[in-house]
This record gives structure tokens, C-alpha cells and sequence, in this order.
């Protein structure tokens, strides 16, 4: 399966990019790096920089069409940057559009209350997100993994890097019963 990592230019936590991206290779999926600019994407540990990452696509080139599912890594300015692109929000939106599972860590559920598709969802993410998500008519829950499928896909969304590595059990289980279909 094709998967697509959406991020913005600068702010992606390292390593809720990079665990979930080996294990999407492991697993023989094609992670892909989507981003708002061509380039490289920063990378940050917590607030020092991190690593860079060469952009393989750019919002405005890529489909949800052509992926079959979506990671959201975190970071705290990550989200908030995507939520204020149309072309990252619209990206988002046309995954649940489309059917295709979503996986969301840490602060990323930002962007999916941007993309205004948490109304009706059970999710977790960072805990300081709670209200915002809550406002969104999402139900939070404090939980390492949560997977929902009340809605027109399935969202995995977990807490923090602490959580990742239940984080890519639990969206590798989930696409890949996608992938099979």
C-alpha cells in the first residue's frame, strides 16, 4: 500500500515521522512524504532541529486517490501549520471522503479538526488538545491507541512518542486489513 506522511516544510517531531515510516517499510508498504513544499521537511526533537527529509510530493501534486491510507505525525507547530493550508486540510478531508484509513499522533489531531472530521469520533492525542477536540464534537479519551471506526473510515490516533510503538501495531493492523479488501 502506498501511504501517504503528510508534514509540514518545518516542526514535524522526528520521531513520530520516522518510527512510523520504518515500520510502514517493514511491514512492505511504500511510505511516501507529502508536504505543503517542495524541498525538505525539518525535523524537530521536541523544540531543537533534528534531522531533514527530501519531500517526495507536494499537496498540491498529490490525491488521497492515490494513497490508501494517511499518517499524521505530531509536533506541536506541525499541525498548526497544515491546519492553516487549504490544500493540506482539503488532503485530509478527501481520505475520509474516499473511505481510507487515517492514522494521527500526538498533536496531529489538530489538523483533523481543521479538516472538521472528528464530530462523532472517539480519539486520543496529546492531552492539551482535549478541549479543542471536544469543541469539535469529537469524544477524547486518555488512552495509549484508539481506533475508531464509527465514522466513514478508520482513525487510529495515539497520545505521544511514548505511545508509538502501539501506535504503528495498531496502523499497520488497520491498513493492512485495507490493503487486503
Amino acid at each position: 500500500m502506498r501511504i501517504a506522511f503528510l508534514t509540514a516544510p518545518e516542526g514535524v517531531e522526528q520521531v513520530e515521522l520516522t518510527d512510523p515510516w520504518q515500520a510502514a517499510l517493514d511491514a512492505g508498504h511504500e511510505p511516501v512524504l507529502v508536504s505543503t513544499k517542495s524541498g525538505e521537511v525539518q525535523a524537530f526533537d521536541h523544540l531543537d532541529k533534528a534531522d531533514t527529509f527530501p519531500v517526495d510530493e507536494t499537496v498540491a501534486q498529490a490525491s488521497a486517490e492515490d494513497f490508501g491510507g494517511l499518517v499524521l505525525p505530531g509536533g506541536v507547530a506541525n499541525p498548526d501549520f497544515l491546519r492553516t493550508d487549504p490544500k493540506a486540510v482539503e488532503f485530509v478531508r478527501d481520505f475520509f471522503t474516499r473511505g481510507r484509513p487515517v492514522a494521527a499522533i500526538c498533536h496531529a489531531p489538530w489538523t483533523l479538526v481543521e479538516a472538521d472530521v472528528v464530530r462523532g469520533r472517539e480519539l486520543t492525542s496529546w492531552p492539551s488538545l482535549r478541549t479543542d477536540l471536544s469543541n469539535a464534537g469529537a469524544t477524547w479519551t486518555d488512552e495509549q491507541v484508539k481506533i475508531c471506526d464509527h465514522g466513514p473510515n478508520t482513525l487510529v490516533t495515539s497520545r505521544k512518542p511514548d505511545d508509538l510503538k502501539a501506535f504503528c501495531a495498531a496502523f499497520l493492523d488497520v491498513f493492512g486489513k485495507e490493503s487486503a479488501r
